[in-house]
């Protein structure tokens, strides 16, 4: 437990997520609420270290629950990895009567916020990442959103699949982790399903299941590919001259982390703004909020960082068995 506070800065940093805005919402409300001043700070990290700072009340954050994105905008900042960086943006804090910080993000804003608490600033970290890779909290902000923007473009991209007959390779975001790829995966029905934790790289297992299913009259074939194995078009020209079936890679992107947020992500990022809100009026610092076996909770920033999060061992048997 740490000194109390006086004036709470918010940050957004990292890629940016549906649900941001309504933790930005909560957080500036609630402090508000508990009789605080806060300091909405621009583009992460690195605005913080350029004083793009300004002031927040009630109406800065009117009609922005349903907006994507986050009306602070984002950056990712090199400078605020080093000691230098971290020890400007301390000094920044100090100039501007900063003396708490929220900051929005993933497991790199949370080092992020773990210096600024190691040199004497109050630091709370909400998870805002759509890969659900936080391995302290089941959910994160903008992953439910992301995931149905997903599901949605696979259910259209199966329609043309099969109209025209075709193998379709739909590439979806998750660079490390494979989360999005394996929920849609089990919610499209998928074929065959392509996870950085998981995959063999035996193509060849594929194409014998693409030709195995036709031969059983199947006259379509959706894979899911995560993003962090990547090369769709590549594999769909070989899996196209392996199998005479014409195949289409589709590469999705960052179509799925836009878009106006879904209800759970509009009720659980701004619960999650609540709590951190809350706890550091109360003096917390250097904690993480999670969400786990149906509570909001919070934890130690390092011990967040240090648990590890895999890919469930059933879920995963799930999506190869339906």
């Amino acid at each position: 437990m740490s000194k109390k506070i006086e004036t709470i800065g918010v940050l957004t940093s990292g890629g940016d997520e549906p649900g941001m805005n309504a933790a930005i919402r909560a957080v500036v409300r609630t402090s508000i609420d508990n009789g605080l001043k806060v300091k909405g700070i621009k583009k992460g990290y690195m605005g913080l270290l350029n004083e793009e700072i300004i002031d927040m009340d009630r109406r800065s954050v009117a009609d922005i629950i349903q907006r994507g994105g986050t009306i602070l905008g984002t950056a990712r900042c090199m400078e605020f990895t080093t000691e230098e960086g971290q020890q400007k943006a301390v000094e920044i804090c100090h100039k501007f009567g900063i003396d708490g910080m929220v900051v929005i993000g993933g497991d790199g804003s949370y080092r992020g916020a773990q210096a600024l608490s190691r040199h004497g600033i109050n630091t709370i970290g909400l998870p805002g990442t759509i890969d659900l890779d936080i391995a302290c909290s089941d959910y994160t902000i903008g992953f439910d959103t992301a995931i149905n923007t997903a599901m949605q473009a696979i259910d259209k991209i199966r329609d043309t699949s099969s109209s025209h007959e075709r193998v379709s390779i739909v590439e979806v975001m998750g660079r490390r982790a494979g989360y999005i790829a394996l929920w849609c995966a089990i919610a499209n029905g998928a074929d065959d399903i392509l996870l950085p934790e998981k995959y063999d790289y035996n193509e060849q297992r594929i194409i014998d299941n693409i030709i195995d299913n036709r031969k059983r009259g199947k006259t379509h074939h959706i894979i899911v590919n995560a993003e962090g194995i990547g090369h769709s078009t590549s594999m769909a020209r070989r899996i196209e001259a392996a199998t005479g079936i014409e195949t289409r890679a589709s590469i999705l992107g960052y179509m799925q982390r836009g878009g106006s947020p879904t209800c759970k992500d509009r009720v659980y990022a701004s619960i999650m703004g609540c709590y951190a809100a809350d706890i550091l009026a109360q003096g917390k610092t250097n904690r993480v909020v999670g969400h786990q076996n149906g509570e909001f909770v919070d934890f130690d920033i390092e011990e967040a960082l240090n648990m590890k999060k895999e890919i469930p061992e059933y879920e995963y048997k799930i999506s190869r068995i339906l």
